[in-house]
């Protein structure tokens, strides 16, 4: 539930919450491992498209970054737990939607400044749905890098609204949270691509360690069979697939990319991405091959087309 007796969650307090601004410093080796850990060369060990992400290929000075590792930058920034008298059970939280902006191509190292606010709020009844937003910037530079917002969706949290009409605000516009319908023509391109049974492991050593992806009591507990895969992980093997069939493997032609997260994936099931070009648009959507189910939806906008398309 969301507060009781002294404690009533106040909608205005938690919107006005002001969180503490952060630092996150990785490496080139953490830039690697994540890229590792999102299945870069996991089929060809000598990708001509993804070894500059894990090596200094052709006497390359530093080592390329994917888009979907600003997504790490936030890991810690904005701990719902600080909102004045919010209470939930961690066990129901589900991330429901991310979306990233980029705003110039991310160092292979750096230490990142990060500034996070409430971006939306919204009481659906049974469920509280809590935005959140990242602004991340070089801290030496002062250059802003990205920005990326999430929404988490808290079961059993909802009902706090003090009128009939229920409590909803957004800071952004609307048209940045709206969804592509996903098209019913045939794609322009189609990849596919197993995960690994380890694949849940791998990833969380790029610091997500919410055992709900490692630890088969507590996804037991959550109402699955096993440890899921990290929504981001999908995330990022979508990404990679369109960087790889689109953009020619140049990763600096994303702009932003928005993911609704529809359905688990368990390490070990085929990932299918489907992609429809759109102008400047890539409207996708990831299959699980095994249980043919939608997992992800969702669109990558991009900078430049291929010359090769």
């Amino acid at each position: 539930m969301a507060g009781s007796g002294n404690s009533e969650f106040d909608p205005e307090l938690a919107i006005s919450h002001k969180f503490p601004e952060s630092l996150y410093t990785y490496t080139e080796r953490d830039a690697a491992i994540y890229a590792l850990g999102i299945g870069a060369c996991s089929k060809d060990a000598v990708d001509d498209k993804e070894l500059k992400y894990v090596y200094h290929e052709d006497g390359q000075k530093f080592i390329q970054v994917l888009p979907t590792f600003s997504t790490l930058f936030s890991l810690g920034v904005a701990q719902i737990e600080q909102l004045p008298g919010l209470q939930f059970d961690p066990r129901l939280l589900l991330h429901g939607q991310q979306y990233i902006e980029i705003y110039k191509p991310l160092p292979s190292h750096g230490c990142i400044l990060n500034k996070a606010s409430v971006a939306g709020l919204h009481d659906k009844g049974k469920a509280t749905i809590i935005e959140l937003e990242i602004v991340s910037y070089e801290k030496e530079s002062g250059e802003r890098l990205c920005m990326n917002r999430f929404s988490i969706y808290l079961r059993g949290a909802g009902g706090f609204s003090k009128s009939s009409q229920p409590y909803s605000y957004s800071s952004y516009r609307s048209n940045q949270s709206a969804f592509p319908k996903i098209p019913k023509s045939q794609p322009f391109a189609v990849f596919e691509e197993c995960t690994h049974a380890s694949q849940a492991l791998l990833y969380r050593l790029s610091g997500d360690y919410n055992p709900l992806h490692s630890d088969p009591k507590f996804a037991e507990a959550a109402g699955f069979s096993r440890p899921i895969l990290h929504g981001l992980c999908s995330l990022g093997f979508a990404v990679r697939a369109i960087i790889k069939c689109i953009c020619g493997g140049d990763q600096n032609k994303i702009k932003s990319i928005s993911g609704r997260f529809l359905l688990h994936v368990y390490p070990g099931e085929t990932l299918i991405t489907e992609m429809w070009l759109e102008g400047l648009r890539v409207i996708y959507q990831v299959k699980v091959k095994e249980r043919n189910r939608a997992v992800l939806s969702g669109s990558v906008n991009l900078n430049r087309l291929s010359s090769s398309l």
